[in-house]
């Protein structure tokens, strides 16, 4: 009766232990996960647009990421403009290494649960060491968008428009002015009379669109300065929105609207 016993024992653990814990089936992510990645949602909760990053992953081995991180007190701030990394796939798992300077190392462990044309969704855990230290370990659960196509040429010209919402650097009820150059400067107009003219206070003025997401930084009176928007062009019309998060934790979503000009 006592070995009876073990035995049941010994199956119903087994059984119980197999229907906890069933294996994960074979993703194919080496193969679904090539194209161009945005984040969206972390840990169920939408992504602030100033917290976005974009992945574009042309092979098994060979990636790019952009991303603008500004007054991180655990990174320091970066300006990743499609910036080579290291990437690794096994399996269902994704790992990927960022070196922002000589001294920093970010490590990116996907561990990925459903993939599709569409999005995809990991449970992430990222570790970042100075001078091969460890000094920071977080971990979340994230969902990223698949975005078809990019529209870092598409900005390139001279637009015009205004905030259409409240809360933004340029909440004022005035007609703005951009000019997006090929080689990712831009120059930033203001008015004088009927005329526009260039704005000299400004420096830097740089600029990158990866798939939706445009980042912007300039430097004025010797502070530097960053936007964050992500935008859909339409022939000669560019919407702007963001998701913004004030500091009491609330968030609201900032929209502009421009028009192409000669």
């Amino acid at each position: 009766m006592i070995a009876a016993i073990l035995i049941c024992g010994a199956t119903l653990f087994t059984a119980c232990t197999n229907e906890d814990n069933p294996a994960t089936p074979d993703l194919n992510v080496a193969e679904k996960i090539i194209g161009k990645w945005i984040t969206a949602d972390i840990d169920g909760q939408p992504m602030p647009t100033n917290e976005m990053w974009v992945i574009s992953i042309l092979s098994p081995n060979k990636a790019f990421i952009s991303a603008s991180l500004f007054e991180r007190p655990e990174i320091g701030s970066f300006w990743f403009k499609k910036e080579d990394v290291d990437i690794s796939i096994s399996g269902n798992k994704m790992t990927i290494t960022i070196t922002p300077d000589e001294y920093t190392t970010m490590v990116e462990e996907y561990d990925i649960t459903s993939i599709n044309d569409t999005e995809m969704r990991a449970n992430l855990k990222i570790i970042t060491s100075v001078d091969d230290k460890p000094s920071l370990s977080t971990s979340m659960a994230i969902r990223f968008t698949k975005f078809p196509a990019n529209s870092s040429t598409a900005i390139i010209g001279t637009w015009e428009g205004r905030c259409t919402s409240e809360n933004s650097v340029f909440d004022d009820g005035q007609e703005h002015r951009w000019q997006y150059n090929a080689d990712g400067t831009y120059v930033y107009y203001v008015k004088d009379g009927d005329n526009w003219v260039p704005y000299e206070g400004n420096t830097l003025n740089e600029y990158f669109v990866d798939g939706n997401l445009l980042c912007t930084r300039w430097v004025d009176l010797g502070q530097e300065y960053r936007e964050w928007w992500e935008i859909n062009i339409d022939g000669d019309k560019m919407n702007w929105t963001a998701l913004r998060q004030k500091e009491d934790g609330s968030t609201f979503t900032a929209t502009f609207e421009m028009k192409k000009v000669q």
